[in-house]
């Protein structure tokens, strides 16, 4: 006759215990990769942005690509550094005859479902704001105040600071923004600009 498996055998015990771990386990891994799909990969991103702003200082040269396109007063180039997520991403030199005036954009998320963008716009700015980053020898947080974006507002964005305030850095903006692209589109971007551009170049509503 065979053996009669007994229950409280440790041995049996211990197999039964591992094999209920592992079921658990693979029940829970498509939630938890669900859930990690909804947001911004959280290190590839504020890592991928840190560097941004720690080239602001070389005035973007070091994220220029091949030029795209070329206006009288500035020029767009593709951006050759790829950021985590971003669906494509611009450096932009303007004319001045100061020192060069320079911005960097990107386009992170977009949709025409205006609750998904807010959802991301939020998640977004929970990573960029209070997060670490070094300009030359000095370290700084970004800190931005949030509030709730309306879909009534095509314009919609949070301007962050840096903390401590330094007047080395005074010109250098980061910015979040959630805006309205025509037909149906909104869009989610990440700028890092010169303060001194004009109001009209921080983030364009295109009607």
């Amino acid at each position: 006759m065979g053996s009669v498996i007994n229950p409280l055998n440790p041995v049996h015990m211990k197999n039964c215990v591992k094999t209920l771990v592992l079921l658990t386990i693979l029940f829970a891994l498509p939630s938890l990769l669900a859930a990690q799909l909804k947001l911004p990969v959280a290190n590839g991103f504020t890592a991928d942005i840190k560097k941004v702003i720690e080239d602001y200082p070389n005035r973007f040269i070091n994220l220029m690509g091949e030029v795209k396109t070329q206006h009288e007063q500035s020029t767009e180039y593709f951006c050759n550094f790829k950021i985590n997520g971003a669906e494509e991403a611009t450096v932009t030199r303007y004319s001045s005859k100061r020192e060069a005036v320079v911005s960097w954009e990107a386009v992170m998320f977009t949709t025409d479902d205006f609750e998904q963008a807010k959802k991301k716009y939020k998640a977004f700015y929970t990573q960029l704001n209070n997060m670490a980053v070094t300009l030359g020898k000095s370290h700084f947080r970004l800190r931005g105040d949030y509030e709730t974006p309306s879909d009534d507002n095509k314009f919609n964005s949070v301007l962050f600071g840096f903390d401590p305030t330094s007047a080395d850095i005074k010109k250098v903006k980061v910015e979040l923004l959630l805006q309205y692209k025509a037909p149906m589109d909104w869009q989610v971007k990440i700028m890092v600009y010169d303060r001194e551009r004009e109001d009209e170049e921080r983030g364009k509503v295109e009607e």
